[in-house]
């Protein structure tokens, strides 16, 4: 009997240690603390969304969760950060697009040029139907290992450079932009009228200042805070990718929590999805006062139609299989 005793317990600790039990009632009323990673820093519109959530978890049980936020690539960037999630050494995870596309097709179509008219109809795709169901998509593949609880605003992405202002495609010509390491990325600044490049982000404001590429693309907060503005003057509203985010939960670890817990963690995400958005405008704002004050010359557009005619043929070279997706993204009002 004692030997069968050992044996069951030895037995019972493997199985927990691979997350293959449910947490038992007693474990499951026990003080939780869960870790979040981000790659920005404290006090950006991701992380203090995270952060607030954690602190409504905490009311709503009492102290018993609770989120320890680990900001600035603390615990690595996304790459680490997702397998830290899958292993269940992390719980919360604010990724891009990019990694779990490679897993669940369908969420590439964000990656796609004007595929949104503006950041209103992003919100209203992302808040509805289709961004309910592609987070579905990322919960139910056996592949990912995650649950998808929201989506996180990361404004439109515009050219910016240290030669003129953008006003029109040929005023892109000959310019060397950088781009994010990914095909249809390059392929959208080279139809624009740029010269796409490709490069990592830690690369880019040494390359901007010694001239190895004239500009870059992304939002007002990151241009401002990477000081970029330092280094390229120009910036135009071009909006040619509008990619939301997601911010993703540990599925060995849900797996261990009370369906009142889900509940309740599902309920606050939606929550943060919405908070999360009026930090970003606020800090948009902050950060486009910002550059009329260091002078920067900002150039914006009343019809966009030139640019988005220009990059047809990379809705041509890959959008076909995005097709039906598409047509209701665009049937959103």
């Amino acid at each position: 009997m004692f030997h069968y005793r050992l044996v069951l317990a030895a037995a019972t600790a493997a199985a927990l240690t691979l997350g293959t039990f449910a947490t038992p009632p007693a474990l499951a009323q026990q003080k939780m603390v869960l870790k979040a990673s981000d790659v920005h820093p404290l006090g950006y519109p991701t992380v203090e969304a995270i952060v607030r959530m954690g602190k409504k978890l905490e009311a709503a049980t009492g102290g018993r969760l609770s989120v320890q936020m680990f900001p600035s690539m603390q615990l690595g960037g996304e790459k680490e950060m997702i397998e830290q999630a899958q292993l269940g050494a992390l719980q919360i995870a604010r990724i891009s697009v990019g990694p779990v596309g490679t897993i669940v097709d369908e969420l590439n179509v964000f990656n796609m040029p004007f595929v949104f008219r503006d950041s209103k109809h992003m919100e209203k795709v992302i808040d509805g139907e289709i961004g309910d169901e592609l987070l579905a998509k990322i919960s139910s593949n056996p592949q990912t290992r995650l649950i998808a609880l929201g989506w996180m605003n990361a404004g439109s992405r515009n050219v910016y450079n240290s030669k003129r202002p953008i006003r029109s495609a040929e005023d892109l010509k000959g310019l060397k932009i950088r781009m994010m390491g990914n095909p249809i990325f390059v392929d959208t600044m080279n139809a624009m009228g740029g010269n796409g490049i490709a490069m990592g982000f830690n690369e880019l404001y040494s390359a901007m200042q010694t001239g190895v590429v004239d500009g870059a693309e992304n939002n007002p907060p990151t241009y401002i805070v990477q000081n970029h503005y330092q280094v390229a003057k120009y910036f135009s509203m071009t909006e040619h990718l509008i990619i939301p985010e997601i911010f993703v939960f540990s599925r060995r670890t849900w797996d261990t929590l009370s369906k009142e817990d889900q509940a309740l963690i599902r309920k606050v995400s939606k929550e943060a999805q919405q908070e999360q958005r009026a930090l970003w405008y606020k800090m948009e704002e902050e950060s486009v006062a910002k550059m009329k004050a260091a002078g920067i010359e900002i150039v914006t557009f009343a019809d966009k139609k030139q640019f988005q005619d220009a990059v047809k043929p990379v809705w041509d070279k890959y959008g076909g299989k995005y097709a039906e997706l598409v047509k209701r993204i665009q049937a959103v009002q």
